[in-house]
């Protein structure tokens, strides 16, 4: 629009939803997930501290250059996941009360693919969440890279009566 003077249409990367569709009715949901690369621009540290702080479980999927550093802030509550298969991560996703987004992302296919599991998401509130998130719908949006901040809106989460379905479908 800046440049050329004319509107644009995004075209959003392919994520294979089909996969995370809820086939058989979940067991009661409990705890939080993450997952992907463990990087520092990830901020994973930030739902770590915020589990840890409310003592609430986290299961975090994934590995990476943050890995030790990432342990090191764990309490009991987290649990690391580094070698989960394609049938596994499915199973975490559906039995989350959440998958947390605590980085600003151009897309996040993996909040996506959470979402077609029917888990909400709860993200900063930045970048391409802002493109499929509905707040309070979908998932809860939080709006600075705090753990304080993070974890208010993790206590909100927990007490919500999202609609699985609805999420999924969306």
């Amino acid at each position: 629009k800046k440049f050329y003077k004319r509107d644009s249409i995004v075209v959003f990367p392919p994520v294979e939803v089909g996969r995370f569709k809820l086939t058989t009715k979940p067991e009661p949901r409990h705890g939080f997930v993450v997952a992907g690369r463990q990087t520092p621009y990830k901020r994973l540290d930030l739902a770590i501290e915020a589990c840890n702080e409310l003592k609430v479980p986290l299961v975090v999927i994934g590995d990476g250059p943050e890995h030790k550093r990432l342990e090191k802030l764990a309490g009991r509550n987290v649990t690391f996941l580094t070698n989960v298969n394609d049938h596994d991560i499915v199973k975490h996703f559906q039995s989350a009360l959440g998958y947390i987004m605590p980085n600003m992302d151009d897309f996040g296919i993996v909040a996506v693919e959470a979402m077609a599991a029917g888990t909400p998401v709860i993200a900063y509130q930045k970048g391409g969440s802002l493109d499929y998130l509905l707040p309070g719908k979908t998932g809860l949006f939080f709006d600075r890279q705090t753990v304080g901040n993070l974890r208010n809106v993790l206590e909100v989460a927990q007490t919500k009566n999202f609609d699985y379905e609805a999420i999924a479908q969306h």
